[in-house]
């Protein structure tokens, strides 16, 4: 019945192995991956033709983990699996971002990649197995795909690279790196660095590249025996080649619009050029062709100058950054403030503190944790002129701010030396280039501004290519049209200790590993200079916290005083909280953190713990309240959660016949430790304490026989 075809190998320590044939098989191309005992089914599927007017590529890429993988129930409600979390949606553009340069340009019909996670062993991560079955189910599927592809993990332990490290191994590891390629170059690259040179950088996407090739070989053997028939590649329209001669006759008047600095008045005049191409192509144009011909010709007209000339679209040489301005506390009542401006792109970062009930929850298939540090950047429309739809954040958004995210958490302080949960979003107010890199800057300056104790000062640069044969120029710190017209988006953050994070996109099918490190060396140059820039803003953090901030202050208590502090039902810090006005967290080793507005509130709930945790001491004197009387004395709560019992001879020196001749349930009375009985009961005096002043009468008349 199946007709199944496998694929095993050994790489790096783990079996991996690519099956087809038994699952998923009216897909055009179904693979399921295994490394270890993770399973990824990756299936390709794209339409037999082309919507008519279509004028661009439909790719859509799905990554989908599945609670069952690691043998769990979904939470919630309806207990089945949700909208994508952002590990799918970051998972799912790490796929499509080296894949999508590999479909021909003329190839415009519906594809669609579908990448299931099965089983999870909680040590193997899935998306490396997704990326590499994705793969193989393009290069089997008949579909014009110009692959195979893989993609590899690296680590950074010790001083060696390691190949797809363990999640046990990454806790170790200063560095976590996905690259991805073909067996000529490298198409993508995705990072978080403690602070590494360039050199370390480098040596590690050339290590990855040199391991991946195993798995590319393992897909072309697959491929060699389960691929379909390759489909036709489509041919380029008969009337192109004429039409393309025709439009030529505009180059003078694309030049000149792209000789505007100004990016408004530019794309105003290209406007107009375009317009006029319609006029000058004739009315029986096919007007998806005509705007293909022009975006080719607006193409060779930005690449040639540059390469030709050194000199970009806004007049700059290829090394130079845009003129920069950064400004902090800008917002009287948040915690921290910024806004960056580099060029036409700019940034309004604010940082807020919370404590640590304002940690995310994150429900992972490898279990459940909780995050202290969030970066959320926002796209709205009017950052680039123009009026659209605002609402949930999508694919791009999810990723510059995970990309932001990564360039800041090397540098954050750990919890025990700035408690606080950290939010910083980013409102990106103009765009023209980079402003994920924006971002970056002024998260950085505006955490600063908030007070965090950054190890140092973050920023980043994005980096552009362009290519043709052997000719090829590397750009400093890219405008929007050099990244759509360009060959590579290269984003490089960090600080001046070395690189936090770094990002590359490839356009083209590869590049050398020469024009890497050129473009790394050129980035590192290119941030120095922006760190100089930011550093007139500010060079490091506040010495104190915005008025408006909570304050947190810890202390430790003993782990067997933990379920007395919190109470029956939570209601002991329930009332501590209600009564200071406090927030007050507790961790399982016994480290209780206090938030709160004002010093008052701190050091009123900072008593009440201190009360509930403290041993009563013999001799000691304490103000407590009477909670019960009964024949032979009163249960006096003197200590926090604390009851002791006044001996109906303690309350008086002289005798008493009833407890309630002395005191009633709710008075307020000041007691001494005279002892504990042989259940570690206490036992309490009011009689030896002066009831008004508090003063110990047994001590005094020592002090008094003395003195006689």
């Amino acid at each position: 019945m199946f007709q199944i075809y496998r694929k095993e190998i050994e790489w790096g320590g783990k079996t991996l192995t690519l099956e087809t044939g038994k699952i998923a098989r009216q897909a055009d191309g179904a693979v399921l991956a295994t490394l270890g005992e993770t399973s990824v089914l990756c299936t390709a599927v794209a339409a037999k033709s082309a919507r008519p007017g279509q004028d661009f590529f439909p790719l859509t890429v799905n990554y989908q983990e599945k609670a069952f993988a690691a043998g769990k129930i979904p939470g919630g409600f309806f207990k089945r699996e949700g909208r994508p979390s952002e590990h799918e949606t970051l998972t799912s553009r790490l796929i499509d971002r080296p894949i999508r340069p590999l479909f021909p340009k003329e190839f415009k019909c519906e594809t669609q990649v579908i990448c299931t996670v099965l089983s999870i062993d909680g040590e193997n991560s899935a998306d490396i197995v997704a990326l590499i079955g994705a793969s193989a189910a393009l290069t089997i599927s008949g579909v014009p795909f110009f692959g195979p592809i893989a993609g590899a993990r690296v680590g950074y332990i010790d001083g060696d690279y390691v190949l797809n490290p363990t999640k046990t191994q990454m806790e170790d590891s200063q560095l976590d790196l996905v690259v991805a390629g073909t067996s000529e170059g490298v198409l993508m690259v995705e990072s978080e660095a403690s602070e590494l040179s360039e050199s370390v950088m480098l040596g590690a996407v050339n290590f990855g590249h040199t391991e991946m090739q195993a798995a590319i070989a393992a897909i072309i053997d697959l491929a060699e025996s389960a691929a379909k028939e390759p489909r036709d590649l489509p041919e380029e329209a008969p009337e192109a080649a004429s039409l393309r001669e025709t439009l030529n006759s505009l180059r003078g008047k694309v030049e000149a619009g792209y000789a505007i600095s100004e990016k408004t008045a530019r794309q105003a005049a290209l406007a107009e050029v375009k317009a006029e191409a319609k006029d000058v192509a004739g009315e029986d144009a096919d007007e998806v062709l005509v705007g293909s011909l022009m975006k080719e010709l607006e193409a060779d007209v930005v690449r040639s100058s540059i390469l030709k000339t050194g000199q970009r679209i806004d007049g700059r040489d290829t090394k130079t950054v845009r003129p920069i301005v950064a400004e902090v506390g800008l917002l009287p009542r948040t915690h921290g403030s910024s806004l960056f401006t580099r060029g036409e792109t700019q940034a309004l970062a604010v940082t807020t503190l919370g404590t640590g009930q304002d940690e995310q929850i994150i429900d992972a298939l490898d279990g459940e944790y909780r995050s202290r540090f969030m970066l959320h950047y926002n796209f709205p429309p009017y950052s680039v002129g123009e009026a659209g739809r605002t609402g949930s954040p999508g694919r791009r958004e999810i990723g510059h701010g995970k990309l932001a995210w990564r360039a800041i958490n090397p540098v954050l302080p750990t919890k025990e030396a700035f408690p606080y949960t950290l939010r910083t979003v980013s409102e990106v107010t103009e765009s023209n280039g980079s402003s994920s890199m924006a971002t970056v800057c002024g998260t950085s300056l505006s955490m600063m501004d908030a007070g965090v104790p950054l190890a140092r000062p973050v920023a980043g640069i994005a980096m552009g290519l362009i290519k043709d044969g052997d000719d090829f120029a590397v750009l400093s710190d890219i405008l929007g049209d050099e990244d759509h017209l360009g060959d590579m988006d290269f984003k490089v953050a960090g600080s001046e200790e070395g690189i936090t994070a770094l990002q590359m996109d490839i356009k083209i099918t590869s590049i050398t590993p020469e024009i890497m490190e050129i473009a790394l060396n050129q980035a590192k140059d290119g941030r120095m200079h922006i760190l100089g820039e930011m550093s007139k803003a500010l060079t490091s953090a506040r010495d104190s916290l915005a008025d408006s901030a909570p304050k947190i202050s810890t202390i430790k208590i003993p782990v067997d005083k933990i379920r007395e502090l919190i109470g029956p039902g939570g209601k002991v810090i329930r009332e501590i909280c209600e009564e200071t006005g406090a927030k007050i967290d507790i961790e399982d080793d016994g480290t209780v953190s206090v938030a709160a507005i004002s010093q008052e509130s701190s050091d009123a709930a900072h008593r009440r713990i201190k009360e509930i945790v403290a041993e009563p001491e013999l001799g000691e004197i304490y103000d407590g309240k009477v909670v019960k009387t009964v024949d032979f004395g009163a249960f006096v709560n003197f200590l926090g959660p604390r009851d002791g019992l006044v001996h109906i001879s303690e309350m008086k020196n002289e005798r008493v016949a009833q407890t309630t001749d002395v005191c009633k349930e709710g008075d307020i009375v000041k007691v001494k430790v005279i002892g504990f009985d042989d259940r570690g009961k206490v036992k309490l005096s009011m009689k030896r304490v002066d009831q008004e002043t508090g003063a110990d009468l047994e001590a005094a008349e020592a002090e008094g026989s003395d003195e006689a």
